[in-house]
């Protein structure tokens, strides 16, 4: 099967389907200027046996959307977008490019207005989406990572509970210091001290058969894949727990993943050139990558309700 071409494809852009390379915005615009936009990502995953496309928990993807919208007081979509619509336009797309193949999906809410300086309340908002080849974001056999010198953005500042495009800033700071260091990922670290999550996944280690994620006030996204790993977990009867990470913890964990709809699970084998465990992936890991790739098929009968087929 041909990968999909996502530059070739027809994307969603102001009230309308058009192609990939006329979805373009001014370089006077607000979210070119100041990153002023918000978004989500959300797999569309493709079973062979079905021959059927499953969206991963789009309702919740939407409603992630609004709370970012809430935080950046973008209100125009909050008032004329509702679940309906945005599922609505998010299959037309995916239906309208005959889609057979496991991909990503990209939805993005920003201020469409030029030259408006820093102004966000009362602003024009519009939506764009488009989707894209899975493709592997994260060495899927396990990756080497480092704690970054950079610190994690406060919710004071930049919260990394809203999906804000400009936040990315702090991530790409910590990514480019890891790649030059010879690393594959960054770990980041809150104003606390506390363990945070990577540059675009949530973080998770085990400890003496336990799962363990920093929790919610360690400055981390509201992960939907970090969520869907949790409840997975509980269902097979593993024991989790939520609560703040010190960075020595990450030397004496048995495992450790990095997670979120682009990273899907990646297993973590060296954090500061020390090895996680015994630098191999973990056979906690293994299984519950498996039994979340089983859940976003729309295979698993507990787990149906988060799959919308297109």
């Amino acid at each position: 099967m041909d990968t999909f071409n996502y530059q070739s494809a027809q994307v969603y852009f102001r009230d309308d389907f058009v192609p990939f390379n006329e979805a373009n915005l001014s370089i006077a615009s607000s979210p070119v200027l100041y990153g002023l936009s918000i978004y989500t990502v959300f797999s569309a995953n493709w079973n062979s046996e079905e021959q059927t496309l499953c969206i991963f928990r789009l309702e919740d993807h939407y409603q992630r959307l609004v709370n970012s919208a809430k935080i950046m007081d973008f209100h125009e979509f909050i008032a004329t977008w509702n679940y309906e619509k945005f599922a609505q336009k998010m299959l037309e797309l995916l239906r309208i490019n005959n889609i057979h193949e496991t991909v990503l999906v990209r939805a993005t809410i920003y201020v469409d207005e030029l030259i408006a300086g820093t102004k966000i309340h009362g602003l024009k908002n519009s939506v764009s989406a488009y989707a894209y080849p899975m493709g592997e974001i994260l060495p899927r056999s396990g990756i080497h990572a480092c704690v970054s010198s950079w610190q994690r953005t406060a919710d004071n500042a930049i919260p990394s509970r809203a999906k804000i495009n400009g936040s990315y800033v702090n991530a790409s700071l910590m990514k480019n210091e890891a790649l030059l260091n010879g690393y594959d990922e960054a770990i980041a670290i809150d104003q606390y001290g506390h363990v945070s999550e990577g540059t675009v996944a949530n973080l998770f280690i085990v400890r003496n058969g336990v799962l363990i994620t920093p929790d919610t006030s360690t400055d981390i996204l509201e992960g939907i894949t970090r969520d869907s790993i949790l409840k997975i977990a509980k269902a097979n009867g593993l024991e989790t727990v939520e609560r703040a990470i010190d960075r020595s913890e990450l030397y004496t964990a048995d495992e450790a993943f990095m997670c979120g709809s682009s990273a899907r699970i990646t297993p973590i084998i060296s954090i500061d050139k020390r090895s996680v465990g015994n630098g191999k992936v973990g056979d906690v890991t293994v299984h519950l990558s498996q039994a979340y790739q089983n859940v976003q098929l729309g295979n698993d009968p507990a787990f149906t309700s988060w799959s919308t087929k297109v």
